[in-house]
């Protein structure tokens, strides 16, 4: 597939067609970032119920962190020579994932959308990763980085979510409100 992305240039030791492909996989973790920090924070407004505070509070951090990670996605495009997208228009018409489809909502139903969420947005990164293997271990670096703190992030959530014996009461939920579904929600 031919990238569409325009380059100004590019860094030294990078070849112009590798510094688009690396620009695409930028933009769309870019894409996934600004899409979960806005999803982060609607559930953290529209969490009630049991447990309410605690999982209000742990929102928080997530979104500052991963508004972090949009922007050094966002300077890594720049640095090869693209112009980042991130316009929301840009991330609803470039996305290839629905709109995040809880509203009010308790802790658990929440907790149990964002576990598919989280797996979405983590298995991105990570089939990103492997290609970047042979492109820029640079940008690599980062999505390491970056899929080592969603991961983290994906624990908090999930803890609220497994048994003593440790199974997920969201095992096999593909879809977000299928896992509400799962958890009672």
């Amino acid at each position: 597939m031919t990238s569409k992305t325009q380059l100004h240039y590019t860094v030294p030791g990078i070849a112009d067609d590798d510094a688009r492909r690396i620009i695409d996989l930028l933009q769309g973790r870019l894409h996934a970032a600004n899409d979960l920090h806005l999803t982060l924070k609607h559930v953290h407004w529209n969490v009630v119920g049991p447990h309410f505070i605690a999982v209000h509070e742990m929102i928080d951090p997530q979104v500052a962190d991963v508004r972090a990670m949009a922007d050094a996605l966002a300077e890594r495009i720049a640095t090869l020579g693209g112009a980042p997208r991130g316009t929301p228009g840009a991330l609803v018409d470039e996305r290839d994932w629905d709109d995040y489809s809880i509203g009010r909502a308790s802790t658990q139903a929440h907790l149990a959308a964002l576990d598919v969420v989280y797996q979405g947005v983590i298995s991105s990164y990570r089939s990103a990763i492997a290609e970047l293997d042979e492109l820029d271990l640079v940008t690599q670096d980062m999505f390491i980085g970056q899929t080592e703190k969603l991961e983290l992030f994906h624990w908090f959530v999930r803890a609220h979510l497994e048994d003593q014996g440790g199974h997920l009461k969201t095992a096999g939920a593909s879809a977000e409100a299928e896992a509400a579904d799962a958890v009672g929600g």
